[in-house]
């Protein structure tokens, strides 16, 4: 999973991306795009490694990219073609916006610019709309895709994100390969001061995020800078004291999840225990294909525990007299937590 972090110059994007991947932030004037890859934390494969001892524990990772603003920074909001063509590499977006005053003193627009950088999404996708329709009106057969596209490009003349159309899954596939901009998941993240860290945002900017398609996330990039810095065992005092239960980094990564409707199922064994995140709602058979090819081309079934009855019987054969292991076909609509054997022949 890709996360692009995105957002106007003076948010505090650079000190987000470092708080939650541990990387100093890029020198100010580089322009380049940093990479960050974490693991996400998962107390299930834990307790299954505690379980099978296993030679190896693979947990699932989530890759952050730190676009570089504008070249123009003077610009605000403007998005390049260089910008433009980075965000389109991620599978979801970050915007982070600015929650507390500057350097001047001037209040935060919060609500303000996420209806900027969501506007300029739209433009830029508009665009490749007219692009595409241009092309197409002068060939044959095409009236299906046209149509298609003239909703689009009413939509985005309406100033309104692609995500908020409501298009069929047909006509996601339809799309897929134009990678959209305003089509991606958003999840708009407010960069507060310390005071304000354990407070909710503001009603106007929850509801401007919705009305966007949008979800939202409330952190403060220079206290997470500070979490990071602690000891672990010094780390939950020091979260409790300002009213938070848990690092921006699990719960930013519990919203990136959600915001890509993914899921993980589960392998064990005392070779390896890992975690598999798939999109909601993938059938076993293709769940397979997260781990070979080979297992979903040759698949014959699944065997399958709910992490639940692993947990109360503590081991495979104890489920299995106790009825808890089921045989899948290949239809079989993948439970996150589920913990798989898939047997298949090549």
């Amino acid at each position: 999973m890709k996360v692009g972090l995105a957002g106007f110059p003076g948010t505090g994007k650079s000190t987000v991306f470092a708080a939650l991947t541990g990387l100093p932030p890029v020198a100010p004037g580089e322009r380049r795009t940093q990479v960050g890859t974490i693991k996400v934390p998962d107390d299930r494969v834990e307790f299954l490694a505690a379980i099978y001892s296993p030679k190896k524990i693979t947990l699932s990772e989530t890759t952050f990219l730190d676009f570089p603003p504008s070249r123009d920074a003077q610009k605000r909001g403007v998005l390049d073609e260089e910008a433009v063509a980075a965000l389109r590499d991620a599978d979801a977006l970050v915007e982070v916006v600015r929650g507390f005053p500057d350097l001047a003193g001037a209040v935060p627009r919060p609500t303000e610019d996420l209806e900027a950088f969501d506007t300029e999404l739209a433009l830029a996708d508009l665009g490749q709309v007219e692009r595409r329709l241009e092309r197409m009106r002068k060939e044959k057969g095409k009236e299906r895709e046209i149509a298609l596209f003239e909703r689009l490009s009413q939509h985005l003349e309406a100033g309104k994100p692609l995500r908020t159309l409501g298009l069929g899954a047909e006509e996601q596939n339809l799309v897929a390969g134009y990678a959209f901009l305003s089509l991606r998941p958003l999840l708009v993240l407010l960069n507060v001061s310390e005071g304000e860290v354990a407070a909710p945002a503001p009603a106007a900017f929850v509801a401007k995020a919705e009305q966007a398609g949008a979800d939202t996330l409330v952190l403060s990039a220079g206290v997470e800078a500070e979490v990071a810095e602690l000891d672990a065992a010094d780390r939950p005092a020091f979260l409790r004291d300002l009213g938070l239960d848990s690092p921006a980094r699990d719960r930013f990564i519990r919203a990136s999840y959600g915001l890509l409707d993914l899921i993980s199922f589960l392998t064990s064994g005392e070779d390896e225990c890992r975690a598999w995140p798939i999109r909601r709602g993938m059938s076993a058979r293709k769940a397979a294909g997260r781990i070979h090819s080979d297992i979903e081309r040759g698949f014959i079934r699944a065997e399958v525990m709910a992490y639940r009855d692993f947990v109360e019987h503590k081991s495979e054969a104890r489920c299995r007299e106790a009825g808890k292991l089921r045989l899948e076909g290949k239809d079989y609509v993948v439970q996150d937590g589920d913990i798989i054997h898939f047997r298949f022949a090549v």
